[in-house]
């Protein structure tokens, strides 16, 4: 299937002097620059000690209540915490930015005012929330997505929450939700919006909004975050669904390949171990599939394991998999093999994290599992419970556990974000 991609000339021109030009952003180890991490795999920096017990009563460094609900990662930039979120009793959409040693609110930037609800008539899946995306920065800027209007907007702020720019993605017909997270990759930024009403990924110039390259996509439900991965010697834009594996080059949005496969409804980041791209998804096949990711078109191997929501790990030529109904499982990148499972209990929305050799998974639930990531079989470490609800991914850096969790009191739900670390 081909799609178009609009140009201009004075885009192409743009173009040309910004990609000789710019490169991604680099960031330190102690940072947290967007959804997934700096390696884009949800990867931590390995030399580091994040605890391995908490409570309420222990290793909490600080919790702050957050106004609203919202699925999106904490996002860290040097001193800050930097968080999106949906108010309800006011009708706002917002970026909110914490003092990252204390917990206190330094701003709140209001990015849309009303008209966040979906006006058809289906609603949301009542798991999804209004601000699901984590915000991304390139150092210099904050990126934002939300559905607003029956639209897709991404959205740019400085550092201090003032709006620079705003870019409408496209129209977008609620199906489940929206929860695709803006990628930085070298001048730009790169947002999907995937729906049934025929959606779009769209790279836009990181200083001023500007469309550099916009690709249409079919008119199919579909949730990933954009996937950039270095793989076959070279970077590729993966993106999964809509019955498609689609590779273009970040930089232009020229197709690179597209084989059909990997189900209609997705919603994991892809990743790779340098050789596959791996590609789950949930609706209407269950499906983990390992694609060559060399133009070839060959998928060297598809399992039905449901892997819908929660994005996969690699480490050392494996897999490891937290399947929504609360089974851990490795899996060999090679073959396909299922090496171990365990159960863990739970369902699972938020994505586990690899630190080192310690996978930490977090169900809706509130439990926290760390176990090893090890193709020697399951070892549970450690089982933590915090929190009545959780679906946002935890975000672990400089030996601190960020988490966004939910207290209930009776039928009165409050967010907080917490930081978890040893107390000095």
């Amino acid at each position: 299937m081909m799609f178009k991609t609009l140009f201009s000339a004075a885009v192409l021109l743009t173009l040309a002097m910004n990609v000789a030009s710019a490169q991604t952003p680099s960031f330190p180890a102690t940072d947290w620059p967007w959804w997934r991490g700096q390696q884009r795999d949800g990867s931590a920096a390995p030399d580091q000690n994040p605890p391995l017990q908490w409570s309420e009563d222990d290793n909490v460094v600080w919790k702050t209540a957050i106004p609203g609900r919202g699925h999106g990662s904490p996002m860290l930039f040097g001193r800050h915490v930097f968080l999106a979120t949906a108010d309800d009793t006011r009708k706002v959409q917002v970026v909110l930015c914490f003092d990252r040693q204390t917990g206190s609110l330094q701003w709140e930037s209001v990015v849309h005012q009303g008209n966040y609800e979906s006006k058809g008539k289906r609603k949301a899946n009542e798991k999804a929330s209004w601000a699901s995306s984590t915000v991304a920065t390139d150092g210099e800027r904050l990126f934002i997505n939300f559905f607003n209007d029956g639209a897709i907007h991404t959205t740019a702020l400085d550092l201090k929450g003032t709006i620079l720019w705003q870019q409408k993605l496209s129209d977008y017909v609620i199906h489940q939700g929206y929860g695709s997270s803006p990628a930085i990759y070298e001048h730009l930024v790169i947002c999907s919006a995937d729906n049934k009403g025929g959606g779009a990924i769209v790279a836009m110039d990181r200083a001023t909004g500007e469309i550099v390259w916009r690709r249409d996509r079919p008119e199919k439900p579909n949730y990933p975050s954009p996937s950039i991965v270095n793989v076959s010697g070279k970077d590729q834009l993966v993106l999964t669904g809509c019955d498609l594996v689609t590779s273009l080059d970040p930089g232009t949005g020229a197709t690179r390949w597209e084989i059909e496969g990997a189900t209609t409804e997705c919603v994991t980041t892809t990743l790779t171990d340098g050789k596959h791209v791996f590609t789950s998804g949930g609706y209407p096949d269950n499906h983990v599939s390992a694609v060559l990711a060399d133009g070839s078109g060959k998928v060297a191997w598809r399992t039905n394991s449901r892997v819908y929501v929660p994005s996969m790990l690699h480490k050392d030529g494996y897999l490891y998999l937290t399947l929504d109904a609360g089974i851990a499982e490795c899996v060999d990148c090679a073959t396909g093999e299922t090496v171990w499972k365990a159960r863990l209990g739970g369902d699972f929305s938020s994505s586990p994290v690899l630190v080192g050799d310690l996978i930490y998974a977090t169900n809706e639930q509130g439990q926290t599992f760390v176990y090893k990531a090890s193709p020697e079989g399951f070892e549970k470490v450690a089982e933590n419970k915090l929190g009545e609800s959780v679906f946002a991914t935890p975000t672990i850096c400089d030996s601190h556990i960020f988490m966004r969790i939910a207290h209930y009191d009776g039928d009165r739900r409050q967010e907080f974000l917490y930081c978890l670390g040893a107390k000095n």
